[in-house]
């Protein structure tokens, strides 16, 4: 049985994807060129990782030899909540309030994945969640899901910037969508409401000065020059996405119960960040993205949040 665009669109809705596009097989070549002087820059920080696999990233074929298509998916994650500002307690990331979304949506691949091959034998893919050598917003917004905002996250009409995103590489050919406008405009709210000034020009992010790298990704100590610019950001950040026009108006709730906090608050006390035993920590955020950042992490960050108030 042949698959089509509908099919897909099906099952990937029945598995629990908001949000399907499809792009047709290409060697990217601007894209790469971008990413290339970021790189040159050193906008990427400490992410060594990002430099390895660049070729990948150009030419999906070094992936999947047989590709035809790109098969991008967004899935909703956007919880209603407001966080409480308590006294010497640290903000969570929105995306990190429930579930690890690598989890949930490695499970949803899976099962879409399959469900394909038993309708035809012949479909091959390989699926990545950002953890592979695909670009995986570019293609977002080549499949049609959106257009790159000027915080360098793709935003859609339907969700604003608050959806994950999963990309399917295969050997399937299918009916394309054309690429979204880029709906910013004038606008400059993002770049205007980051506190460390990280967007240094519209959809050009320095990752040495974004507090989302600075608390997460980053290994070392967190430079002196951003006492008092943090805004009680504890694990990672949501600024530049809060004050989005688009996710304003047209964030809605997810309907994905994995995503809601359940013990894990959406602000945490920092001295029981820093009482925390290693045992506590893994077994508390064995689920939760919050683990990427390890314990020696998490206490750094409330180190630097509370000194930052002497």
């Amino acid at each position: 049985m042949k698959i089509t665009n509908e099919i897909v669109m099906h099952k990937a809705k029945a598995v629990g994807f908001n949000m399907i596009g499809f792009a047709e097989y290409e060697a990217l070549g601007d894209e790469v060129d971008r990413l290339n002087e970021w790189l040159f820059n050193n906008y990427q920080a400490g992410m060594e990782y990002m430099k390895r696999n660049v070729e990948k990233r150009k030419d999906i074929r070094e992936v999947l030899p047989e590709v035809k298509s790109v098969i991008s998916l967004g899935l909703n994650y956007f919880v209603p909540g407001k966080y409480l500002g308590r006294e010497n307690t640290g903000k969570i990331s929105r995306y990190a309030w429930g579930t690890d979304y690598h989890l949930v949506i490695w499970e949803m691949l899976g099962e879409l994945e399959n469900e394909m091959r038993e309708i035809d034998p012949a479909f091959d893919s390989i699926s990545y969640v950002d953890t592979g050598p695909v670009m995986d917003k570019v293609w977002a917004v080549k499949s049609g899901l959106g257009w790159m905002g000027k915080h360098t996250n793709v935003i859609t009409k339907e969700f604003g910037s608050w959806i994950f995103l999963a990309t399917v590489i295969t050997n399937y050919e299918f009916n394309y969508a054309q690429e979204m406008p880029d709906y910013c405009g004038t606008c400059t709210a993002c770049i205007d409401a980051c506190p460390t000034g990280a967007i240094i020009n519209p959809y050009l992010v320095d990752s040495n000065k974004c507090i989302s790298y600075l608390t997460i990704e980053n290994k070392k100590e967190i430079p002196n020059e951003f006492n008092g610019k943090f805004n009680d950001w504890l694990f990672g950040c949501d600024i530049c996405q809060d004050v989005c026009p688009w996710n304003i108006k047209f964030a809605e709730e997810t309907s994905n119960r994995e995503f809601y906090p359940s013990e894990r608050k959406t602000e945490i006390d920092l001295n029981e960040v820093l009482q925390m035993e290693n045992s506590e920590f893994k077994k508390r955020f064995e689920r939760s993205p919050i683990k990427r950042a390890k314990l020696k992490g998490l206490k750094r960050n409330a180190e630097f949040l509370i000194n930052s108030k002497k």
